[in-house]
């Protein structure tokens, strides 16, 4: 057995990177077999380890990873929660479409569900929006669209291989653990996260997690309603990675009106998914949802740098759904994947859905 599970197993820290390269290495040449595979995502899901098991494995993963393009994605904020909370419909890849269509530039990392009905990819692909297949894609959507939806290109290989070595077995009753380091996984550079906690996740790892990245600003978001999304109707904490500004409180009513509940932000049947979210974006749904989105959208405003105050960002918000500019933007991303997919042909479909169907990340959103 392989001393990184001997030690998770006797639930002792595994803190040496190198212990973790042996494995990894051990999952490439095939020598680990499927019961270790299991044991380890098992392990890993029943009790998530602590901050420097953490801090540990998701650095030996990220080092293996080809270079990212040079260069960095200024005042651009990557959204992707842990899931697990209550269960409400794509507030998150709402919000990043209404955040864009204010001029923040938005990447949105996430997967197929693990904990709920519909992730961002499934409901993308109801959409006919495709995820990007690698960095210059990511970038030219974002220079056309100002948002792009990245697809399993920026997880490390490792988590397919994972996938592929326990087969039949899904990676679906490990979504715990996947959820939980998946957010600080993907590999993009952008200038900030927006990470929602759910009261599912151990808060405590993953802040002193977001405590050690340095490359880009950590807001992770909570509440005691235990939603991994900011809610109008209860009070909101931020955690930030800024030790000059270690907790933004947005408290119950301050900025926006303090009624609501979980009843108006209930998903909705998967076959009705794509037309209620293009009436989500239009504002033709509750003043609770409106207000939702609006505060999401207003967080990673606040977050990419692009607006310096909450009620400000709030308005800009309010505008790009009533003006129609949130949902012109779906519409417009949709009719253009569409006219690229007729053209290309069904061979190229095939392998766009292929793309799709290999997603490992974290994300329900």
């Amino acid at each position: 057995m392989h001393d990184a599970l001997t030690g998770l197993l006797a639930r002792r820290p595994v803190a040496e990177r190198e212990t973790w390269r042996s494995l990894w290495d051990r999952l490439g040449d095939g020598s680990l077999d499927k019961e270790q595979a299991v044991a380890l995502l098992a392990s890993l899901t029943t009790r998530l380890p602590g901050p420097e098991t953490l801090h540990a494995l998701r650095e030996s993963l990220l080092e293996r990873r080809p270079a990212v393009p040079a260069g960095h994605w200024h005042g651009t904020v990557n959204v992707v929660g842990t899931g697990g909370g209550p269960a409400t419909f794509n507030i998150s890849t709402a919000s990043a479409f209404v955040a864009a269509a204010m001029g923040v530039r938005v990447v949105k990392s996430g997967s197929r569900a693990y904990t709920s009905g519909l992730g961002s990819v499934d409901l993308l692909e109801r959409l006919g929006v495709r995820p990007t297949a690698s960095y210059e894609q990511t970038e030219r959507a974002l220079e056309r669209y100002g948002i792009a939806f990245t697809g399993p290109f920026v997880y490390p290989v490792e988590l397919a291989r994972l996938a592929r070595t326990i087969a039949p077995t899904g990676m679906k009753p490990f979504g715990r653990f996947l959820n939980a380091l998946g957010p600080f996984l993907a590999d993009l550079p952008t200038s900030a996260q927006v990470t929602g906690v759910s009261h599912t996740m151990p808060h405590a790892a993953l802040r002193a997690l977001a405590d050690r990245v340095t490359d880009r600003r950590i807001w992770l978001t909570t509440n005691p309603e235990g939603a991994d999304e900011l809610l109008p109707f209860t009070d909101n904490t931020i955690h930030t990675n800024d030790p000059a500004d270690r907790e933004i409180l947005l408290k119950y009513g301050q900025l926006i009106a303090p009624d609501g509940s979980f009843d108006e932000l209930r998903p909705v049947d998967p076959a009705a998914a794509a037309g209620h979210f293009l009436d989500v974006l239009g504002g033709d749904t509750t003043a609770t949802v409106t207000r939702t989105l609006c505060l999401n959208a207003a967080a990673l405003a606040m977050a990419s740098g692009h607006s310096t105050g909450w009620r400000p960002a709030l308005a800009a918000a309010e505008r790009a759904v009533a003006g129609g500019a949130a949902r012109e933007l779906a519409e417009r991303m949709r009719a253009r994947t569409t006219l690229a997919g007729a053209g290309a042909g069904a061979g190229a479909g095939a392998g766009a859905g292929a793309g799709i169907g290999a997603g490992t990340g974290a994300r329900r959103g």
